[in-house]
C-alpha cells in the first residue's frame, strides 16, 4: 500500500469532511482547488442518492465549494453502473428520487412496475406506502432486491430521519430477501469509482471520517485511508473497531501541501 507522498490520486467522502450542515470545513476549498491545480485526478463520493451530481455541485457551491459535476461519485451512480454491467437495457422498478431515478435512465434502464428484473431503493424524503407495498409484491414475485446505501438513518434540522436502511430492513422484514447494498461500505463504490477515474489503488487514497463505512470500506479496496475527525469520529470510536486507518489527522486542512514544500 502506498504512503501518503506516493498517492496519485484521491477520493474523498463529502459530509464531514468537506462541508458540515452546508458550510465548508475549514481547508475543504483550498485542498480541492490545489487539486484541480496539480492535475490531480479526485472524486467526491456520497452515499446520497437523492440528488444528482448537478444538484450536488451547486448545493457545494452554495457552502464555498467547486467541484464540478463530473467529480462527484453518488451511490445512485455507482448502482446504476453495477446494474448495467449485470443487465444492459434491462427493467427496473425503483423507489427513489431524481439521483436515483436519472442515473437508472441515463445507464439505459427501463422504468416498469410489470414484472421487473430489478426492485431498486434509493433514498427519499416522501417513502411511499402504497411504493413500498408495490416493491415487497414485486420482490415476492422474483425480482432482484437492490438498495442504494444502508444508513439507517439521515440528518435533518429535527433531527434523524429513517433512510434508506430503515426502509430496506422493512421490505427485508416482509419478504424475507436481503438486498444487496451498492453503496458505502460496499468496496464496489469505491472501485467503480476508481474505474470512472482510471486510477488503481496501489496509488489513491480515501478520504473519510466514519470508520464503519469509509474506512472500512476503503481497506478493502486496497486505498490508503485517512480518517478526519472533522466528522463523528473520536479516539473512542476509533477503538472500537478492529481495524486501523492508514493515517489520522484532524481534518482535510492537514492535508494541504506546507508553503515550504514549494
Amino acid at each position: 500500500m502506498a504512503s501518503h507522498d506516493e498517492i496519485e490520486c484521491w477520493l474523498t467522502d463529502m459530509d464531514g469532511v468537506l462541508v458540515h450542515e452546508n458550510r465548508a470545513i475549514p481547508g475543504a476549498p483550498e485542498l480541492l482547488t490545489q487539486w484541480r491545480e496539480d492535475g490531480t485526478p479526485f472524486l467526491v463520493l456520497t452515499n446520497n442518492s437523492i440528488f444528482t451530481p448537478r444538484d450536488l455541485s451547486a448545493r457545494l457551491r452554495a457552502s464555498g465549494i467547486e467541484v464540478p459535476e463530473d467529480r462527484i461519485w453518488t451511490s445512485a451512480l455507482a448502482t446504476a453502473t453495477f446494474l448495467k454491467s449485470q443487465s444492459p437495457g434491462g427493467t427496473a422498478y425503483v423507489v427513489g428520487e431524481a439521483g436515483i431515478l436519472t442515473a437508472m435512465h441515463e445507464a439505459g434502464f427501463i422504468m416498469t412496475e410489470s414484472d421487473p428484473e430489478y426492485v431498486v431503493i434509493g433514498e427519499t424524503r416522501n417513502y411511499s406506502f402504497e411504493a413500498i407495498t408495490k416493491a415487497i409484491r414485486l420482490i415476492n414475485n422474483g425480482a432482484r432486491f437492490i438498495s442504494t446505501n444502508p444508513d439507517a438513518t439521515g440528518p435533518s434540522a429535527e433531527g434523524p430521519l429513517p433512510a434508506t436502511g430503515a426502509i430496506n430492513a422493512l421490505i427485508t422484514k416482509a419478504t424475507n430477501r436481503e438486498p444487496y447494498v451498492v453503496g458505502k461500505p460496499n468496496p464496489m463504490m469505491f472501485r467503480s469509482a476508481l474505474n470512472r477515474i482510471g486510477a488503481h489503488s496501489e496509488n489513491t487514497g480515501m478520504i473519510g471520517d466514519r470508520m464503519d463505512t469509509d474506512i472500512v470500506a476503503g481497506i478493502e479496496a486496497g486505498l490508503h485511508t485517512v480518517l478526519v475527525m472533522s466528522g463523528i469520529s473520536d479516539q473512542r470510536e476509533i477503538d472500537r473497531y478492529p481495524f486501523r486507518p492508514s493515517e489520522t489527522v484532524a481534518s482535510v486542512a492537514d492535508l494541504l501541501r506546507k508553503p515550504a514544500d514549494g
